[in-house]
């Protein structure tokens, strides 16, 4: 039982260490874009807050941000205009690369916004403590509904890489299927130019009679 419990606690600790949790700077009116690729149906949750650069004392009016997080087609998610901190979640409804935008408001003189952000997916979005408290699980049986639903998604992951895969085998036909046709065509235009050109040295050779 404690090797069984040890063994799963260590295969969720490696599994669940994809979520993104960084700190970065932003100067400004400049802009930071963070991507977090995100298939169909998963769920994702986000949070973000600017850090007080001075303790006990308010945020300064030059430490706001507007937050734009929006799908790889172009959809927006989530908007939010000068705020200091804010949060979102969602479904995603499109697969692919989801772009996170922070941009600083404009400040003279110029300074440096630092940003905490959190962003999780699938699921590293699920929040287990209270899957813990409205369950009344053990230990045992938490660490066990994270286990299934880590082997779960990656199974979703799978077929997820798997029809990628298809689409990149599918183009590289047509692809290759292209070069062939435009190789041949290269090819009957070699050819075909080489044709004149003899056909023309002829011509000029016999006008001269030369041959």
């Amino acid at each position: 039982m404690i090797r069984l419990t040890l063994t799963l606690v260590l295969v969720i600790g490696v599994l669940s260490s994809t979520s993104q949790s960084l700190r970065f700077e932003i100067q400004s009116a400049h802009t930071k874009c963070i991507a977090e690729d995100i298939k169909s149906n998963s769920m994702t949750v986000g949070k973000y807050n600017v850090v007080n650069p001075n303790d006990g004392h308010p945020l300064p009016e030059s430490h706001k941000l507007t937050v734009r997080v929006t799908s790889a087609y172009g959809n927006s998610y989530h908007y939010a205009d000068r705020v200091d901190s804010g949060q979102f979640a969602f479904t995603a409804a499109e697969a692919g690369d989801y772009m996170a935008c922070f941009w600083a408001v404009d400040h003279s003189p110029q300074t440096t916004v630092t940003i905490d952000f959190d962003w999780r997916t699938g699921v590293q979005a699920k929040d287990w403590s209270n899957v813990a408290k409205k369950g009344s699980v053990d230990v045992m049986e938490l660490e066990l509904k994270k286990l299934y639903d880590t082997v779960s998604s990656i199974h979703q992951e799978m077929f997820y890489l798997r029809e990628r895969e298809e689409e990149m085998q599918e183009l590289n036909r047509v692809t290759n299927s292209r070069m062939a046709w435009f190789s041949g065509f290269s090819l009957f235009i070699c050819i075909a130019v080489a044709g004149m050109q003899l056909w023309h040295l002829k011509t000029f050779f016999e006008k001269k009679k030369l041959i």
